[in-house]
């Protein structure tokens, strides 16, 4: 699908986005485990967590959906029932890796598979943890499809994660909760925390390490969930918003979860006009709505040790970048190349096609110069984000562009054209 795109010269209005994705899988997984009915209001519906609902349900998982409530029957502890065939991850990292953390903890035989992209991405970061714990699971060198066996002894482990990552960290401490000792994972930046609040697990910062213990005592019970509009889906808009003159968008219910909010940060530090006004928490996730203004942006200094919190917006952020005063640069970022797309490639390769100078490094990108040409078609490597962030970059453009494989989209957010036609007045 080729999708064309108008020059946007205002936004206006006000947007309520559907529910966080990262707090959606986990909302999902954690009320599966409970024993009972529990229901999450304002869950998105995006292929990502249409995967995780139809591993659950294969799982033995009743959900049922009507309206903006989904309602969840968890089978309580090992509860899960064999699945009769395998499990179908999509294109979704999240329930691959969370899901194994939690079938590692099981009495049964379990296999999962996923796409083309999801099959070429690392899971070797979750296998070896699991492993230690005492689960055998098999691998095509690492990577899908994944035969996860019933452990001979599951044990809790001390394991200090090699690299960043909420989706690793995560799995071990669903496996973990699984478990009367307590399993300790340590970390030595801060990473999403959605799996920490929502399982209320003890986290100690202690020099310079973050650490989360988890036992059984942290096993979930029933709960209602509210899950807060998606922070990295309304960055496309944040930013569209920004570049443009005499716009202003209000963004509802979004998500404040301080792990998530870096990339306000950074955009505040680069001269951004947003206020924040927090209205509430659910279930201690913190939420409010977000006022943002035109701007004039320059670019700053991205420091490395906030790239695993703001490493989803780095598609548009560079957007922003490159539309900015100063060279856009990220160090640091190697894990840009394990996405659904190698996303380091994908920027450069579009970037080139405006004319823009860059410098391609093994873990991360330097952009110079001026836009030089118009009227492009945008490749978007298959990848959800790099499809909305060239499509927010083709209403910036004097003549538009075009995005081809457009409907990737789909994977996290497949009201993204309607959002967008809705506070735009030409498009």
């Amino acid at each position: 699908m080729i999708q064309s795109f108008n020059k946007i010269n205002r936004i206006s209005g006000t947007l309520s986005l559907p529910g966080d994705k990262s707090i959606s899988h986990r909302a999902l997984l954690i009320a599966s485990m409970a024993d009972g009915e529990s229901t999450i209001v304002n869950l998105p519906y995006g292929e990502d967590i249409k995967s995780t609902i139809n591993c659950l349900k294969l799982l033995g998982i009743k959900i049922e959906i009507a309206g903006n409530k989904t309602i969840v029957y968890g089978k309580g502890f090992k509860g899960y029932s064999p699945p009769s065939k395998i499990l179908d991850a999509g294109n979704s990292g999240t329930t691959t890796r969370l899901l194994s953390g939690i079938l590692a903890a099981q009495n049964f035989e379990s296999t999962i598979e996923g796409d083309s992209s999801l099959s070429s991405r690392p899971m070797g970061r979750i296998i070896e943890p699991l492993t230690l714990m005492g689960s055998k699971i098999k691998s095509n060198n690492g990577r899908l499809p994944l035969q996860i066996y019933p452990a001979e002894r599951f044990r809790p482990i001390n394991y200090e994660l090699p690299i960043a990552s909420a989706q690793v960290k995560s799995a071990i401490l669903l496996a973990g909760i699984h478990l009367d000792d307590e399993t300790t994972v340590i970390e030595s930046g801060q990473t999403r925390n959605h799996t920490e609040i929502l399982l209320d697990i003890n986290v100690i910062k202690e020099d310079r390490k973050i650490i989360s213990c988890v036992s059984r005592k942290n096993y979930p019970n029933t709960k209602n969930y509210f899950i807060p509009g998606d922070i990295s889906s309304a960055m496309f808009f944040i930013v569209l918003t920004l570049l443009n003159e005499n716009s202003e968008l209000l963004i509802k219910n979004i998500s404040l979860n301080p792990t998530r909010t870096e990339s306000i940060n950074l955009l505040k530090r680069m001269g951004a006009n947003m206020q924040i006004e927090v209205k509430g928490e659910s279930n201690k996730e913190v939420y409010g709505d977000l006022l943002v203004k035109s701007s004039n942006l320059s670019n700053v200094k991205i420091d490395s040790e906030i790239l695993p919190l703001i490493i989803d917006e780095i598609p548009i952020l560079a957007v922003a970048g490159i539309f900015t005063d100063g060279d856009f640069e990220i160090r640091g970022a190697s894990e840009l190349r394990v996405k659904e797309s190698d996303r380091i490639k994908a920027l450069i390769s579009n970037f080139h096609l405006l004319g823009l100078e860059t410098e391609e490094y093994p873990d991360g990108f330097k952009v110079l110069g001026k836009i030089k040409k118009s009227k492009q078609s945008f490749q978007c490597f298959g990848d959800h984000r790099i499809a909305m962030a060239f499509a927010i970059l083709s209403s910036l453009l004097k003549d538009g562009g075009k995005v081809e494989g457009f409907e990737s989209v789909a994977i996290s957010n497949p009201q993204f054209l309607d959002q967008l036609k809705s506070i735009t007045a030409k498009f």
